[in-house]
C-alpha cells in the first residue's frame, strides 16, 4: 500500500465531503497516481465526493484531462441515477400510502439530503420499512400486482421496479441480539412523534427521528464489517448525518441507546475514524471517545475491503462455499468476529446464529 497516495486520497475525500480545504502535495501526481486514486474512489463508491474536491485544487494538481472527462461522465451518470431513484421513491411512497401502508424511508436518499451536493452521493437501492407490521401487507401487494420479488436472508425481500432495486425490511434495525428486540420496539414507539419529513420531488416522505437514524446507519455499517467489509461511502454517510443532526439529538439518550444495544465500544471506534480520517469535527459527536483508544487497524480493514468486500484483493484467490458469495467467506467472517468481539460481544456472539436462521428458516414462503 502506497501510504503517500493513501494520505492524498483521504485529503481529497475530506475536501469533497466538507466542501473546503486545500490539497497539500510534496510532489506532482502522475497519471498513474491518478489512475490509482480513481480506482480507489470506485471501490469505495465515493467517486462523486472526490470529483467535488476538484474545484478546490490548483490547476497543476488536477488529474489529466482525459481522466477528468471520464470522471465527469461518471458523475453525470450518478446524477441521472439519483434523479431516477427520486422519481421512483416518490411514486412508490404515494402508492403505498394510497393502500393504507405506512412506509418509512431507510438510509439512502434520506441520508443524501445531508450532503452539500446530494446528487453526487452514489446511491444503492431504496429501502422501506413499514410501520404497524405492514411488511406482510406490502409483500401481498407485490403479489397482487404481479411484481416478481425474492425473499432473502436478513428478514427482507428485494425486487427491481423501473430499473431501481427496492428492498423491504421486516425489521427496522440490523441488531442481531434477539434479547434486544423488545427494547428496539420500545424505541420505535418512543421516537415515533419525532419522525422527520423529507421533501423529494414534491412528495413529503417520512424518515426516522435523528437518534434512530444514527443507530440504523451505524448498525448497518457494523453488520457489514462483521461479514465482508464496507466502503468509505457508508462512513461518509455517518459523518454527514452526525454533522447535520448534532444540534437536534439528545446526546445522553443516544449514548444510552448505543450502550443498551451493546455497540457503544464499537461506536467509539467509528467516532475515532470519522474524526481522524474523514474530518468530522469532534464537536459534532454526541459524546467523547476514550483518549487512549486506537482505530487505525479498523480503517486499514475498511480501506482494503472496499464496498461490501467486493474489492478486497487479499482474498481474490480464495475458495467459495455454498454459504458465501465472496471468496474465503468463512475465514473472513471468523476473522472479523474475533476482531470485533471485544467491542460488541453480544452482537458478535449472536451474529452467526441469526444469519444462519434467517437463511434457513427465516425466509418467508408462500
Amino acid at each position: 500500500m502506497d501510504n503517500r497516495l493513501k494520505d492524498i486520497f483521504f485529503q481529497l475525500l475530506r475536501i469533497g465531503l466538507w466542501g473546503k480545504g486545500s490539497l497539500i502535495l510534496a510532489d506532482t501526481l502522475s497519471a498513474e497516481d491518478w489512475s490509482k486514486l480513481h480506482s480507489w474512489s470506485i471501490s469505495h463508491t465515493v467517486e462523486g465526493l472526490i470529483y467535488d474536491s476538484f474545484t478546490h485544487l490548483k490547476e497543476d494538481q488536477l488529474p489529466p484531462q482525459s481522466l477528468r472527462i471520464k470522471w465527469t461522465v461518471r458523475v453525470d451518470q450518478i446524477e441521472r441515477h439519483n434523479s431516477k431513484m427520486n422519481e421512483v421513491l416518490a411514486a412508490q411512497y404515494e402508492g403505498f400510502k394510497k393502500v393504507g401502508l405506512q412506509p418509512i424511508l431507510q438510509k439512502g436518499q434520506g441520508i443524501a439530503a445531508c450532503y452539500d451536493i446530494p446528487m453526487h452521493r452514489m446511491s444503492g437501492d431504496i429501502d422501506w420499512y413499514f410501520e404497524n407490521k405492514g411488511y406482510a401487507e406490502a409483500r401481498e401487494l407485490l403479489k397482487e400486482k404481479k411484481i416478481p420479488f425474492q425473499d432473502t436472508a436478513g428478514f427482507s425481500l428485494f425486487y427491481d421496479w423501473k430499473s431501481i432495486t427496492i428492498e423491504h425490511h421486516k425489521r427496522l434495525f440490523h441488531i442481531r441480539n434477539p434479547f434486544q428486540y423488545r427494547y428496539l420496539s420500545k424505541l420505535e414507539k418512543t421516537y415515533h412523534k419525532q419522525q422527520q419529513d423529507l421533501l423529494i420531488n414534491s412528495t413529503t416522505i417520512k424518515t426516522l427521528a435523528p437518534e434512530l437514524q444514527l443507530l440504523q446507519v451505524n448498525v448497518h455499517i457494523f453488520k457489514h464489517l462483521l461479514s465482508f467489509g464496507i466502503g468509505l461511502r457508508q462512513l461518509c454517510d455517518s459523518a454527514r448525518l452526525y454533522y447535520t443532526v448534532s444540534s437536534q439529538i439528545d446526546p445522553t439518550a443516544l449514548k444510552e441507546i448505543y450502550r443498551h444495544t451493546g455497540i457503544l465500544g464499537w461506536t467509539h471506534l467509528l467516532h475515532i475514524i470519522l474524526v481522524k480520517y474523514l474530518g468530522l469535527s469532534s464537536q459534532s459527536l454526541p459524546f467523547p471517545y476514550p483518549d487512549h483508544w486506537q482505530a487505525d487497524w479498523m480503517m486499514d480493514e475498511i480501506f482494503y475491503s472496499g464496498n461490501f468486500g467486493y474489492h478486497d484483493d487479499r482474498y481474490k484467490d480464495g475458495s467459495f462455499s455454498p454459504l458465501s458469495a465472496r471468496p474465503a467467506g468463512a475465514h473472513r467472517i471468523w476473522s472479523n468476529m474475533k476482531r470485533y468481539f471485544k467491542y460488541a460481544p453480544q452482537e458478535v456472539f449472536f451474529y452467526p446464529f441469526v444469519q444462519l436462521y434467517s437463511k434457513m428458516l427465516g425466509i418467508d414462503e408462500d
